[in-house]
C-alpha cells in the first residue's frame, strides 16, 4: 500500500541504493490499514539475502492474525449540558488513547504535547448544532513492543460510536425520538438532514416492530461524505442478536460509477458488523489467543442483513466512500439493541450476557472476548 515505504526499507536491510531495489506493486485486493506496514516484505529480503536462490514468504492465517498491527484501545468520557428543550447546549468529550501518527509518521508528531487529529476526528466536528463544545484528546501510549496501526475507518470509525451512542442517550433523557432529536440538530446542515430523512423514510422509521426489535440511526458526515445508516435488528431471550436491515442514505458528492458506491457501503456496513459483534482480540501472557477464524470470527452470509443503498445525486465535490460505512456500523448497531432491550451498551466488541433474559429459550449465543478494544464512560451534567 506504500511502495515508497517498502522500498526504503529494503534498501536499509540490503544496504543496496535506490537504483537496485526494484518494487513491483500489485492489486492487494483490501489493505485495512495492515498494508501499510512493510514488516512482511523485510522479513522476506532478510532470508533473501543468506539464499541464493529467489524467496517467496507466505504467511499462514495464524501468523497473521497474532502477529498483526492492532486497533490502539480508546476510552472516552463525555457529557452534555442540556437546555430547557432537552437539547444539548454544552458538551464535553475527552478521547484517551494512544497515536498511530506518531508509530507511522514520527516527525508529525514531535512532542508529547502535539496534537494527532486522527484521535478526534469526527469528534469535535460532529453534524450537529451545539452552541458550546470541548472536545480533548490525552495520549496514553501502548505497551513497549505492542504493534498499533490504522484500521478501516480511522478516527471515525472510533468517534462515531461515541457521538451517536450518546446523541441516542441524550434524545431518550428528553424523552425525544432519536430520529426528530437529531433533525432538530441539523437546521444548518441541509445535507446531514437530507440523508437522514431519505434514510428513514426508505427504512419505515416509526413503523411498528415486534417484541425485541429495534432499529437503530447513525449519521456522520466524514472523508468528505455525508452518511445515515439505519439498523433494523432482534434480539432473541438467549442473547443473540439477528442483524434483520440495513438502510443506508449517502451523499458523497460527484460520482463516477454509483455501483462502486453501493459496493463500498455494502462491504463497510459487514466489515463493521463483524467487527461490532466479533472480531476482539485478547492477549495472555505476551500472546493473541486468537489464531483463525474459529475464534476471530468475521460475519457468516447467514448472519448477513438485507442491505438497501440510496444514493442522493450532488454536485458538490467528491467524498470518500471505502470507510464511512465502516463507521456507522457500530453506532447503528448499538443504538438498535437499545431500542430492542432497553439496554444500552459501550463496550466492543458487544457482549450478548447483558441481553439475555434469565430463563430464556436456553440456546447458547457465541460470546464476544471478555476484554474490549473500546470503553465509553457516559456521564450527563
Amino acid at each position: 500500500q506504500v511502495p515508497s515505504r517498502a522500498q526504503a526499507a529494503v534498501m536499509k536491510v540490503t544496504g543496496l541504493p535506490k537504483d537496485k531495489v526494484f518494487l513491483h506493486n500489485q492489486l492487494i485486493v483490501g489493505g485495512f490499514g495492515r498494508r501499510l506496514f512493510e514488516d512482511s516484505i523485510v522479513q522476506a529480503a532478510q532470508i533473501a539475502k543468506q539464499v541464493d536462490s529467489p524467496v517467496k514468504i507466505v504467511w499462514s492465517r495464524e501468523e497473521d492474525i497474532q502477529h498483526d498491527v492492532f486497533r490502539p484501545m480508546y476510552q472516552d468520557r463525555i457529557s452534555a449540558a442540556l437546555d430547557a428543550k432537552g437539547m444539548p447546549a454544552a458538551w464535553w468529550h475527552r478521547v484517551t488513547s494512544a497515536t498511530v501518527l506518531a508509530v507511522f509518521v514520527p516527525q508529525a508528531m514531535p512532542n508529547r504535547t502535539s496534537l494527532d487529529p486522527d484521535t478526534v476526528e469526527s469528534a469535535r466536528d460532529i453534524p450537529y448544532d451545539v452552541p458550546q463544545m470541548l472536545v480533548e484528546w490525552v495520549r496514553q501510549d501502548p505497551p513497549e513492543h505492542f504493534p498499533i496501526g490504522w484500521w478501516r475507518g480511522v478516527g471515525p470509525a472510533h468517534n462515531v460510536f461515541v457521538v451517536e451512542s450518546f446523541m441516542d442517550e441524550l434524545a431518550h433523557e428528553a424523552g425525544i425520538d432519536p430520529l426528530e432529536y437529531r433533525r432538530a440538530l441539523l437546521g444548518k446542515n441541509p445535507r446531514g438532514r437530507a440523508v437522514l430523512d431519505l434514510a428513514a423514510d426508505k427504512a419505515g422509521w416509526g413503523q411498528p416492530l415486534g417484541p425485541r426489535t429495534g432499529r437503530g440511526i447513525a449519521l456522520h458526515d466524514s472523508f468528505g461524505s455525508y452518511l445515515a445508516v439505519i439498523l433494523e435488528v432482534e434480539v432473541t431471550p438467549s442473547g443473540e442478536i439477528r442483524l434483520r436491515r440495513a438502510v443506508a442514505a449517502i451523499d458523497c458528492g460527484m460520482t463516477v460509477n454509483p455501483n462502486t458506491v453501493a459496493a463500498q457501503i455494502e462491504g463497510g456496513l459487514i466489515f463493521g458488523l463483524s467487527a461490532a459483534l466479533y472480531s476482539g482480540i485478547e492477549v495472555k501472557d505476551g500472546r493473541v489467543t486468537q489464531s483463525n477464524f474459529n475464534n476471530y470470527r468475521v460475519l457468516r452470509i447467514d448472519e448477513a442483513p438485507a442491505v438497501e443503498v440510496h444514493h442522493i445525486q450532488s454536485a458538490e465535490p467528491p467524498g470518500g466512500i471505502g470507510e464511512a460505512a465502516t463507521a456507522s456500523a457500530f453506532p447503528a448497531l448499538g443504538n438498535a439493541i437499545f431500542a430492542a432491550t432497553g439496554v444500552r451498551l459501550r463496550d466492543l466488541p458487544f457482549s450478548r450476557e447483558k441481553l439475555r433474559i434469565p430463563g430464556g429459550d436456553g440456546r447458547v449465543a457465541m460470546a464476544a472476548p471478555a476484554d474490549a478494544d473500546l470503553r465509553l464512560a457516559s456521564a450527563r451534567n
